[in-house]
């Protein structure tokens, strides 16, 4: 039987942005899961609320692969640490989260993807790249109502996220889960908003093409935003799968509209109320 395995190399850059004196973008990279949380800067120790994310992450039991539940488990024990910090704290401290786990599904070696909020992972693939979260934003609830990129970007207020952990929900955040088989030379991003709002996919992918190691891509992809405008904090961990050991010979097409379904990666009713992110 063949061995169900996969093997990374990994790279992690972080930075403040040229207006920002304080970096509340927090990450992790800890097999089998890897994160970024950004903390909303509009909000009182924003800082503090990503690095409890993390932290709440860091500490989990994970075993070799990640599950829905232990994600589950990581992110209710994350918000419940947020919610106190914002018992203790003026404001409502929060953060967005987004990672992807290495995880096992009917004997094939998968990448499972996590979302809460607006900083995103991305799959780079046969030399395309793709963005796999949806956006827990206002704009994107727009574009979902049939306008287009422009005019929802028009219509939405800036910065306006509609699920996070913390951010004053009187809920728990719901967090959606894509289940994605994995494959050698897949290359994973994840990244806070701080570098999709300065770089466009296209630059994105160019640079995660070009660039061959996964540190030096992270750092070619932060540089680059900030030497932008650099208007936010930003952050960039790159997920390379240089082996992967039992994938089916015929992989199974994926959609981003294909989440995991809700009984599993539910942590709560689907609350809709609108964050104020000061970015």
């Amino acid at each position: 039987m063949t061995p169900i395995r996969i093997e990374v190399r990994t790279g992690a850059a972080t930075h403040a942005g040229n207006l920002r004196s304080e970096n509340q973008d927090s990450h992790l990279v800890r097999r089998p899961v890897f994160l970024v949380a950004d903390g909303m800067g509009g909000h009182a120790s924003g800082r503090e609320a990503s690095e409890l994310v993390v932290r709440a992450f860091d500490h989990q039991l994970w075993g070799p692969w990640v599950t829905p539940q232990t994600l589950k488990d990581a992110t209710a024990v994350a918000a419940r640490a947020v919610a106190d910090l914002g018992n203790r704290v003026s404001g409502a401290p929060g953060s967005t989260l987004t990672g992807a786990g290495l995880a096992v599904h009917d004997a094939e070696p998968c990448w499972l993807i996590f979302n809460v909020g607006d900083s995103r992972t991305y799959l780079l693939r046969d030399e395309e790249l793709e963005q796999v979260t949806v956006d827990h934003s206002q704009q994107q609830a727009l574009m979902d109502a049939g306008l287009t990129s422009r005019a929802a970007a028009a219509s939405a207020r800036k910065n306006v996220i509609t699920q996070a952990i913390g951010g004053g929900l009187a809920n728990e955040p719901v967090l959606d889960l894509w289940m994605l088989p994995a494959r050698s030379g897949d290359r994973v991003l994840l990244c806070s908003d701080g570098l999709t709002g300065e770089l466009s996919d296209q630059l994105i992918a160019a640079t995660l093409l070009s660039v061959t190691e996964p540190q030096d891509a992270a750092a070619a992809l932060v540089s680059a935003a900030v030497a932008g405008a650099g208007r936010d904090n930003v952050t960039a961990v790159v997920v390379d799968a240089v082996l992967v050991e039992g994938t089916r010979t015929e992989l199974r097409e994926w959609s981003s509209d294909d989440t995991v379904d809700d009984t599993s990666a539910g942590l709560g009713g689907d609350t809709r109320a609108d964050l104020e992110v000061a970015r």
